[in-house]
């Protein structure tokens, strides 16, 4: 059952402006190769309110295609476990998330990652055979992170039938990425862009 959970009083519009507020007020660093925020959703950087992460789950709930179900939420521990944690809260969906273990954990599934910023291997606990996932994750950019755990679903036999993001990084390649690798669609709540300069404008 992935149904709209909650939305009191029609709040959806005024969680959606936060978020993008959210994003407005964020820093950018250089990572590498490209500019990555530093914000208050992904970095505690103020403290992470606890509206915040309300507005988090009522963006992704409102993100629903009829007639996806998944039977659980698949996240990466760096900057997704939060919004996946409270997602799976709200929904009762159990949660599997791939952690980055410098050990081995008995049945977990070692991946490698190259994302915005870094490369390394995930180890995915939690997956079974048949399940149909829904990732979330906190940033789509090059989608690195996406087909990395979109590997450990298939080495697990499970399927990822649907994606979810708060925000979508325009400009850098990874929804079209995706859809040519997974054939699935992104869905995305707010997007934004990074100028050469660091400069952050949300849509």
């Amino acid at each position: 059952m992935n149904s709209p959970i909650f939305y009191p009083n029609g709040q959806l519009s005024a969680y959606i402006e936060h978020l993008k507020t959210v994003y407005r007020n964020a820093i950018t660093v250089e990572s590498g190769r490209y500019f990555t925020t530093v914000n208050e959703l992904t970095d505690q950087l103020p403290a992470t309110r606890a509206f915040t992460l309300t507005a988090a789950v009522e963006v992704l709930d409102s993100l629903i295609t009829p007639g996806i179900v998944s039977n659980k939420i698949l996240v990466e521990e760096d900057k997704g476990a939060i919004i996946g944690g409270a997602y799976s809260y709200i929904t009762g969906l159990p949660l599997a998330i791939a952690r980055m273990y410098s050990y081995d954990i008995p049945g977990g599934i070692a991946v490698p990652i190259e994302m915005e910023y870094m490369k390394g291997r995930l180890l995915v606990n939690g997956l079974s055979a048949g399940d149909r996932l829904m990732l979330i994750d906190d940033t789509l950019a090059t989608g690195g992170t996406i087909i990395a755990l979109a590997k450990a679903a298939e080495l697990a036999n499970a399927q990822i039938v649907d994606i979810r993001v708060i925000v979508e990084k325009l400009g850098m390649g990874g929804r079209e990425r995706i859809r040519d690798k997974l054939g699935i669609e992104v869905k995305s709540a707010i997007q934004i862009s990074i100028d050469k300069t660091g400069k952050i404008e949300v849509m």
